[in-house]
């Protein structure tokens, strides 16, 4: 049992959210204000309905909605001002949007008939794959999603040049006795609807709450410091990670303070290069070559212009009184240092202790000693 306090959730279809709070219930009830309902479905496709009877739905339940042709089923997420103002968000040209309204909450045996129709997902799924390759076509299936009524199912597939599917169509449509719709979908959505635990220990961002896949080009990770590894940086789905993305305005923005290029430095005791930003900090890192010592210095950024510009004027400054403390020194060790501190098993020095002595003599008491 939870007490009033905790985050309790007895729903086993969904996590359980630990050391979270939903800010959503603080916010009055706005459903008398607008009749905009967003409805969340299968994966991460969610759409916007009329509630035109004025039904009272709260967030969660479930909710029979009209479509083309047929009716759903899917999960109210949003209503009132909030759902409003996403869609004003999500759709570009509203006045385009085709409406379909709620008819009313759903029913017992609603439910019954829906979670049939999911039960099939997964074998039509893996046969329709099998058609897709008997008719030799250069896609794959990636998802099936029925329709709450049981009688329509959208077939996500990926494909990297245009498809013809015609014939696939009737197959599918002889094979499973539904009506068919096809759906072309990126590597990204793929991995929205699929899932996962990205690098970072969490659920994927694509899979939980990011519902437009913009493009993320390597020139994120250059802006921010990062690494331009392609392996580090890619996420589930083989592309660059969202999150590269998140960050990077508040990066540009520190950029415009630093010089278009970070020249190298003629000081009075020889050329200095930079080989390190942290661009946040607005902290730069020098060194000397190893035949002038290699030694290493952090400037901030003010002083960095005022060197390069000391240097348009034939001037060499001095780094001495910016040179790293001790206690940064020692706490950026080489990376082979550290292994060979914190991961070399150590040697086992074993004690002379002349009282745990096996005696020289008969090893076992019990026997006499055996004649040479």
């Amino acid at each position: 049992m939870g007490c009033s306090g905790c985050n309790t959730n007895t729903d086993l279809d969904r996590p359980a959210m630990l050391g979270t709070y939903d800010w959503l219930n603080d916010i009055p009830d706005t459903t008398n204000e607008s009749n905009i309902v967003e409805i969340r479905f299968k994966g991460t496709r969610k759409e916007f309905f009329r509630n035109e009877e004025g039904i009272q739905l709260k967030r969660d339940e479930l909710v029979v909605v009209s479509c083309s042709p047929g009716h759903d089923i899917g999960a109210v997420s949003l209503t009132g001002k909030l759902a409003e103002l996403q869609f004003k968000r999500k759709v570009k040209k509203p006045e385009r949007y085709e409406w379909h309204k709620i008819y009313r909450k759903a029913t017992p045996a609603d439910v019954i008939k829906w979670e049939e129709a999911k039960a099939r997902e997964n074998k039509v799924m893996i046969r329709a794959r099998q058609i897709a390759n008997d008719l030799n076509l250069e896609m794959k299936i990636g998802d099936v999603e029925f329709r709450g009524d049981n009688n329509k199912a959208i077939f996500f597939y990926i494909a990297d040049d245009r498809v013809d599917f015609r014939e696939l169509i009737k197959q599918y449509a002889r094979e499973f006795s539904i009506k068919i719709e096809m759906k072309q979908i990126g590597v990204r959505q793929e991995a929205g609807r699929i899932g996962g635990i990205g690098s970072c220990g969490r659920a994927l961002c694509c899979s939980t709450w990011r519902t437009d896949f913009t493009s993320v080009t390597s020139d994120a990770a250059i802006k921010q410091g990062l690494s331009p590894n392609a392996e580090k940086m890619a996420g589930r789905c083989g592309k660059l990670k969202c999150c590269l993305t998140y960050e990077l305005d508040h990066y540009l923005e520190a950029l415009e303070d630093f010089p278009h290029e970070l020249l190298a430095i003629e000081t009075d005791r020889g050329l200095a290069r930079h080989f390190k930003t942290d661009i946040l900090q607005k902290k730069v890192w020098y060194s000397y070559s190893q035949s002038d010592g290699g030694r290493v210095f952090i400037l901030d950024l003010e002083d960095v212009k005022k060197f390069l510009n000391m240097n348009k004027r034939g001037q060499k400054p001095s780094f001495e009184g910016y040179n790293e403390p001790e206690a940064k020194k020692e706490n950026m060790m080489n990376v082979g240092e550290l292994d060979q501190k914190f991961f070399t098993k150590p040697s086992v020095v074993k004690k002379n202790n002349k009282h745990h002595r096996r005696p020289q003599g008969n090893r076992n008491p019990g026997k006499p000693e055996p004649k040479e």
